[in-house]
């Protein structure tokens, strides 16, 4: 393979400008994900008074020491349902891939520092994407729960809990028994609250430690059990640790105080069967890249319309700038080709221009091609889309778009997308957005997600504006002309601000945005834990794990 050339210097003064602004883009993501850690944080008082541990604190007691952690979905519901500067951040939900006892798992630690642990419509929809990832990669589930339930405030916006929000929280528990009987064990560690749907989160797990005089684990509290029956019970008595533990059996493990819930959490993982030896065997010697990856922060430059090659990403993500390209004078705008991301194989489909029906047949074939020797394919953005024209028309566009898209959504290997730049109409699809059902999906703070960009779409409606008023006879004075543009100019703005990395990433557009400079770190954790997902054994049942 080539070793491929650069033509970034560090020193450039475009260099710098380039990186000032991703920099100044990671400061708007790392200030709304500190304000929601800062949420928990004026919870110590409180969490102290009840002999308790922040969610965060918990997490770290769970996790093995010195092994990595990559949160995913941190900004789910950023700016949504009442939130209104991230305060209220990750959908009550701290979720990611990490280490417990040694093995790889999906760790899920229930927020209860931020409204009390309710469930919100965001909430529900993480969970949906969590559950995926969980049973595509076989991952162990633990969740460190304490929930007060459905957030009957609701959270502004139309109709918050609507009857869609109930349907979703509904498979929410649909997913929790089938992943039970596909042989994906579950362990939750009940630390407070586990009221109405928090209480069936906890039930329908396959491990379940409850927590002596903190668990509440319950259809109705005390107080919605007066209320509708009259009856008067305390919280012990209708769903105490020891209630649950010694009567109804809802509950296999009673600790102590929270350190001993998750100590007996991480002895449950230690006896789950471990992957598949070997799994992670490279193929080939793992070598650093020749190029620095603490540059990717200035390639992509503050101009939207600049071009920038998608080349000097994989330089700095794959191993030794070793990239084999396919049909690169077939299209120069779709970038294809085999490399080594830590001495695994990999595919790699980039963009550097709209998506020409040469390049979708490029592309369609070389995912064929990885498909059939199972090298996992890593997807780049940065596109407008597929070219639009008369010629492009004739050339068999949406028939070899078609067909990309095909390949992209068959492909049996792994996928994991990474969103660069832009990713706009059906281009986004053909390359492996969240609706195609990549395995993992990541944005850099300057990826842009729609329809296409604002300032195409408002000269469309601007054009379709002026033939609409042409058609009915009105004159196009300066004043109608003055109109139109105002309301092209709204249009620019409203497209622009909601194809926003934040704006897409608050609404679950991908698994989280990260920094640029980590990006072979992410993309091989993702990378390693779908490989090990291939080769984990399974021993599915037939209707789960459930308590007699």
């Amino acid at each position: 393979m080539l070793e491929l050339e650069t033509t970034l210097h560090a020193g450039a003064p475009a260099f710098q400008d380039n990186r000032a602004f991703m920099r100044a883009q990671l400061t708007r993501v790392s200030n709304a994900v500190g304000r929601a850690h800062a949420t928990e944080l004026a919870f110590t008082e409180r969490a102290r008074k009840h002999e308790k541990l922040r969610p965060r604190e918990r997490l770290g007691l769970l996790l093995d020491r010195g092994a990595p952690f990559l949160e995913l979905c941190a900004l789910a519901g950023y700016g949504m349902y009442g939130d209104t500067d991230g305060s209220f951040a990750g959908g009550q939900l701290i979720a990611g891939l990490g280490f417990v006892s040694g093995r790889r798992c999906l760790v899920i630690v229930w927020n209860h520092a931020v409204k009390g642990g309710t469930i919100t419509r965001v909430t529900t929809q993480k969970m949906l994407r969590l559950q995926d990832i969980a049973k595509k990669q076989r991952l162990p589930i633990v969740s460190l729960s304490e929930s007060g339930g459905g957030n009957l405030e609701g959270g502004g916006g139309g109709d918050p809990w609507g009857a869609y929000a109930f349907v979703e929280g509904g498979v929410c528990y649909c997913q929790q028994a089938e992943l039970s009987a596909a042989g994906i064990p579950q362990i939750v560690v009940a630390h407070g609250n586990a009221t109405a749907g928090g209480a069936y989160h906890v039930a329908l797990s396959d491990y379940i430690v409850l927590v002596r005089g903190q668990t509440q684990l319950f259809l109705a509290g005390p107080p919605l059990l007066k209320a509708a029956t009259g009856e008067v019970a305390s919280a012990e008595a209708l769903g105490g640790a020891e209630m649950h533990a010694r009567v109804s059996g809802t509950g296999e493990y009673l600790a102590e105080d929270d350190a001993d819930g998750i100590r007996i959490a991480r002895e449950i993982v230690a006896q789950l069967p471990k992957p598949a030896a070997g799994a992670l065997t490279a193929d080939v010697e793992v070598l650093a890249p020749l190029h620095d990856p603490e540059e990717l922060d200035g390639i992509v430059p503050a101009d939207a319309k600049a071009f920038y090659d998608i080349r000097e990403v994989i330089a700095r993500v794959v191993d030794r700038s070793r990239f084999l390209e396919l049909g690169r004078e077939l299209d120069s705008g779709t970038i294809c080709g085999h490399a080594h991301l830590g001495g695994h194989r990999v595919g790699i489909v980039g963009n550097n221009a709209p998506i020409t029906p040469n390049g979708a047949k490029k592309a369609a074939m070389f995912l064929q091609l990885c498909d059939h020797s199972g090298a996992p394919v890593i997807f780049l953005h940065n596109t407008t889309g597929f070219l639009v024209g008369v010629e492009p028309e004739e050339r068999g566009q949406v028939k070899h778009g078609a067909k990309l898209i095909q390949a992209v959504a068959n492909l049996r290997s792994p996928k994991l997308t990474l969103v660069v730049g832009k990713s706009y109409g059906a281009g986004n699809y053909a390359m492996a957005s969240r609706a195609l059902k990549p395995d993992f999906i990541f944005a850099w703070p300057t990826a842009r997600t729609a329809v296409m960009g604002g300032a195409q779409a408002a000269k469309v409606l601007q054009i379709v504006a002026e033939a609409k008023l042409a058609r009915s006879g009105v004159a196009m004075d300066a004043n109608v002309q003055a109109m139109l543009d105002e309301r092209a100019r709204a249009i620019e703005t409203g497209l622009d601000a909601t194809s926003d990395a934040m704006y897409c990433s608050a609404r679950l557009f991908d698994d989280g945005i990260i920094d640029p400079r980590d990006s072979r770190k992410v993309l091989l954790l993702a990378l390693e834990t779908c490989l090990e997902a291939e080769a984990t054994p399974r021993f599915p049942n037939t209707f789960g794990i459930a308590r007699f």
